[in-house]
């Protein structure tokens, strides 16, 4: 192989340097630290399952992205994680078997088989925050209020939040009696929002359900357009139930830049009830997304209401203003007790501090530092480092 070829990495995969490394270290502790603090426990599943497990619940949504790989100790086909949500379900549903409420947050690589768009990263660093056992809309508020916050600490500015709901595509769906390969292809078409296809696709069906899918791409904006939707769309229990779910999602969220979008289908196969999106000032596509997954437990065998969220931290620090680390203080070599004991102090209260390891002169900067360790008279103080 070509010499000036082996540093390469496959496409779409990337190093972290040390400053963006930096930014993405601190975003990390700040956010689990946030979670830890709502009462969110931490939890580390492995890069590595038997596909059974690691696709169970997600129907065809994560089978495309995920690599798979024959494991040599068993045989069997295993994959590597396009995603850590149902690897926590699974915790939930078979390790903790908890009875009661539980809030489990997480944060760890993924890899993707195919990157979610032209810019993305086939390697993202997934965080995220899920809250199994309550069915009701109260864990919807409390994930959508915990990303809100998330957000906040990442010192983006949240331009939006768009909510929607998949009970309205299925109460829709079940209405006009649409099943199988039909259902994938409105599904398909709602979230490109593709109305000509869509038109097309829905020529067959009798009124009203052919406007109220026509219609769903249109429901789109601030909190009027549930009132909208309420005029629109044909009077089905279901529909009022997932609409009015939606109004207290507003009320109760009040103060936040929520937007409410009907034709948000993401993760049809995987999604439950409301779903959402968070998008931010200087990035085209949502930062954040989240859900409510109820039946991924019961795939498991054990039926846990859950919602949750998740983000890729390395997406996040690129839209963070950059910040200036502190420089490292150079301590003088040779070292001797005395010295020691000065670094060990500074080290104690927060600096870094590195030895200036013979033969280096003139490239301390370069490694990091911006201030010297010099012994003047009795005591070490710390001054500005000169360096050619």
């Amino acid at each position: 192989m070509n010499a000036k070829r082996r540093w390469l990495l496959p496409e779409a995969i990337e190093d972290l340097l040390p400053a963006e490394a930096r930014q993405v270290e601190t975003l990390r502790r700040r956010l689990l630290d946030e979670f830890a603090a709502n009462g969110y426990e931490f939890v580390a599943p492995p890069m590595l399952e038997y596909v059974e497990s690691l696709l169970t619940g997600s129907g065809r949504d994560l089978d495309l992205r995920t690599f798979k790989l024959v494991d040599q100790l068993s045989g069997r086909t295993v994959g590597i994680r396009a995603d850590i949500t149902p690897q926590v379900a699974r915790i939930d549903a078979h390790l903790l078997n908890r009875r009661g409420i539980a809030r489990l947050c997480y944060c760890g690589s993924v890899l993707h088989a195919l990157p979610a768009n032209l810019t993305a990263s086939r390697e993202p660093l997934q965080i995220g925050a899920e809250l199994y056992g309550h069915a009701g809309i109260e864990a919807d508020i409390e994930i959508v209020r915990l990303l809100a916050r998330a957000l906040e600490l990442g010192e983006v500015p949240t331009a939006r939040i768009d909510l929607g709901h998949i009970g309205i595509f299925r109460a829709l769906t079940a209405a006009a009696k649409v099943s199988g390969a039909d259902e994938l292809e409105l599904f398909a078409l709602l979230q490109t929002k593709d109305v000509s296809g869509l038109r097309d696709a829905v020529s067959s069906l009798a009124e009203p359900l052919r406007a109220a899918f026509l219609a769903l791409p249109e429901c789109y904006g601030g909190v009027e357009t549930l009132d909208k939707a309420a005029g629109i769309l044909p009077d089905l229990p279901e529909i009022r139930a997932e609409l009015d779910a939606l109004r207290r999602l507003a009320a109760e969220l009040r103060g936040l830049p929520l937007g409410f979008d009907l034709a948000d289908l993401r993760g049809y196969h995987y999604h439950s009830g409301v779903v959402f999106a968070a998008y931010v000032e200087g990035s085209p596509s949502a930062v954040a997304l989240g859900g409510r997954y109820d039946q991924v437990g019961h795939s498991f065998g054990r039926g846990r209401p859950a919602t949750g969220f998740s983000l890729d931290l390395r997406e996040l620090a690129r839209l963070v203003a950059p910040t200036a680390g502190q420089g490292a203080i150079l301590a003088p070599w040779p070292d001797n007790e005395e010295l020691h004991a000065a670094v060990a102090k500074l080290r104690a209260a927060g600096a870094a501090v590195m030895y200036a390891l013979p033969g280096h002169e003139g490239t301390w900067r370069e490694a990091g530092c911006d201030r010297a360790l010099v012994r003047r008279g009795s005591e070490w103080i710390i001054e500005t480092l000169k360096e050619d």
